[in-house]
């Protein structure tokens, strides 16, 4: 029996990574056959040119951190959609025989992050509806049909607002990346993604409850009931 994709996207700040591994840790209790893997793959060659390179990480950018940027100096927020998006679905590209080995395999296969991330941030660029919602249809395009990625099976989206985001952010100890500090590129992908999820019918899952951040644990009980409903 094939496999099945089961993406957790999010706004930034949301515990896209956390709620990832508690939703594999609940399936496998449960007898599940699951795998996982994170886009970007950050130690595959396709992964590395996006954190150093477009992100400019500082882990894996030393070089620029006086200059305060990646290989662009305008910026990873700044450089122009169609070509940040194709270094992205290319690491998704150059990954596909491990992600058909899952497949094959009959695993459920959590994606952290995948061709949802480029939708959102890519899109969220752009001005107007209609230039998002041609650019959704470019990635679609491409990394579905001419990249020959399959297509996810379920899409959940972690909702956290910017303004909680922004809280949560005062506390890391973690030096942020260009498009963490990119408060416009951030608010901007907040509004696609919940674009996204309506035209998609993504399931959305609310980090925040009557003006309080919820808990790791409740998050987690509502992503598992979601995939347990489906």
């Amino acid at each position: 029996m094939k496999g099945k994709i089961i993406v957790i996207e999010g706004t930034d700040c949301s515990g896209k990574e956390t709620q990832s591994k508690l939703l594999v840790e609940k399936l496998r209790a449960s007898g599940e056959k699951v795998a996982t893997m994170s886009f970007p793959v950050y130690d595959s060659p396709t992964g590395r040119i996006i954190g150093a390179c477009l992100l400019g990480k500082p882990d894996m950018c030393e070089k620029y951190l006086k200059e305060n940027h990646g290989f662009f100096q305008e910026g990873g927020g700044e450089v122009d959609s169609l070509a940040a998006l194709c270094y992205y679905a290319a690491d998704r590209r150059y990954n596909l025989p491990t992600i058909k080995k899952y497949l094959d395999e009959g695993y459920t296969l959590i994606l952290d992050r995948y061709v949802t991330s480029n939708l959102a941030h890519r899109g969220g660029m752009l001005d107007t509806k209609e230039e998002r919602l041609k650019m959704y249809q470019k990635i679609d395009t491409l990394e579905y049909d001419l990249m020959e990625l399959p297509r996810p099976d379920q899409v959940i989206l972690l909702y956290m607002p910017f303004e909680y985001a922004y809280e949560l952010k005062q506390n890391r100890k973690e030096k942020l990346d260009e498009a963490e500090r990119d408060e416009k590129y951030l608010k901007r992908g907040e509004n696609a993604y919940l674009e996204l999820a309506e035209l998609y019918g993504y399931d959305i899952v609310n980090c925040v409850k009557e003006k309080k951040i919820r808990s790791i644990e409740e998050i987690s009980e509502d992503v598992y009931k979601l995939v347990r409903k489906k």
